[in-house]
């Protein structure tokens, strides 16, 4: 017994960095400011108020040098888990509130975290611009929600259908929904064939502009033919598609209000805020499957992959995460799409994050959760925020 001991310490301590390491990032978003931090922003705290705000909001302490070294090394993806994923951000016309709750929910992770007004189609604020605006990535099982409203749409699947993904195990859509099943999804995709995904894809924005006047926004993509490895894979782990954050915020608002696909719009200035007009791009019936779906996305933040953004009963989310690897970068991804419903006030949080081992689905439901909760104790829900009148510049209405 004696003879072990010293090896069985050993073993104590190697586990405990390691599980220091792995959650050194959540804790950077709790942890109190180090002092040589405080007084740097003490130089940069001189003038007004709105001065302050900005600077927060826009430059947040940097956690990078508090992580583990080890981190930074043996990676097998070419993009970083972590990195400043603030700089060269535009931060004029945003709601500088929303934005640091991001900003600090982020922490050190190289991503980006879109937030939008689900009623309205604004961008409240794009943490990580350059990214976001990147030409897509590989939407993994977010693909799912898609795969979900054409399989209601086309009258090939219901919400108590039972779909066989074992010998022994059967699964409705929406326990499929929040354990993010592949197997049933890869089923509904086999039944919806290839030109009928591709057409509800397009129909809920991929492959094309999500947003209104952002020069630097490029689209997404859509697989010109099925995959090699099956129709399956398109509708469980998305491959052939190349998703973008915006257009993920965009399928996302359709959910949340009931129908609606917005332009996305990204005011510059605080007198674009003040005349800021929302703009439809189209209308799509799926009012009537929405409440079919909404169980699986609650499901996956109440017990399924989403748990860690789970954060109040009283303010439910909804979301789908996703995780997988895009080979064209490469990187790992971890995708969460997410709305909330507080009252009347809902808003469309989407996280995106990239790099190694340590990004996933769940990691990224996690950082949306932080966002919520730093902006449900800055008491943001339970503001009555005005929605300006619709203006309708697009006839389009289908969803067949």
């Amino acid at each position: 017994m004696h003879h072990r001991q010293p090896r069985v310490i050993c073993l104590l301590t190697v586990v405990s960095l390691v599980g220091g390491s792995a959650f050194a990032a959540a804790a950077t978003t709790t942890a109190p400011p180090h002092k040589k931090h405080k007084r740097r922003a003490s130089h940069s705290t001189v003038g007004a108020k709105q001065s302050r705000v900005t600077a927060a909001a826009h430059h947040p302490v940097s956690h990078l040098s508090m992580l583990p070294k080890k981190l930074f090394i043996n990676n097998p993806w070419t993009s970083p888990t972590f990195a400043d994923s603030t700089v060269g951000d535009s931060v004029d016309g945003e709601d500088l509130v929303v934005r640091r709750a991001a900003v600090q929910a982020l922490g050190p992770y190289n991503g980006t975290v879109v937030v939008a007004d689900p009623n309205t189609g604004r961008l409240l604020t794009i943490v990580n611009q350059k990214l976001a605006y990147q030409s897509g990535f590989q939407p993994c099982s977010t693909i799912k929600v898609v795969a979900a409203l054409a399989g209601l749409n086309e009258g090939l699947i219901e919400q108590n259908t039972l779909l066989r993904i074992g010998r022994r195990r059967t699964v409705d859509l929406t326990e499929a929904l929040a354990r993010s099943n592949n197997a049933y999804f890869s089923a509904v995709g086999y039944k919806l064939g290839y030109d009928r995904i591709i057409h509800y894809a397009q129909l809920f924005g991929l492959g094309e502009k999500a947003g209104l006047d952002l020069d630097a926004e490029q689209p997404g993509s859509l697989a010109s033919a099925p995959p090699s490895d099956g129709l399956g894979m398109m509708t469980s782990f998305g491959e052939g598609i190349y998703m973008t954050p915006l257009e993920l915020a965009g399928l996302m608002t359709v959910v949340a209000n009931g129908g609606t696909l917005y332009y996305l719009q990204h005011p510059k200035s605080a007198e674009a805020v003040e005349q800021f007009v929302p703009r439809v791009k189209r209308q799509i019936d799926v009012q009537q499957w929405l409440p079919v779906i909404k169980p699986g996305m609650m499901g996956a933040v109440e017990y399924g992959t989403a748990r860690r953004a789970n954060y109040s009963t009283e303010e439910p989310i909804y979301g789908k995460t996703g995780t997988c690897t895009d080979g064209r970068s490469p990187t790992h991804l971890g995708w969460f799409g997410s709305y909330n419903e507080i009252g009347n006030n809902k808003l469309v949080v989407v996280v995106l994050l990239t790099g190694g081992h340590p990004v996933n689905g769940p990691v990224a439901s996690g950082v949306a959760g932080a966002v919520y909760r730093n902006l449900s104790s800055e008491n943001y829900f339970s503001q009555t925020r005005g929605i300006s009148p619709v203006a309708l510049i697009s006839t389009q209405s289908c969803c067949r």
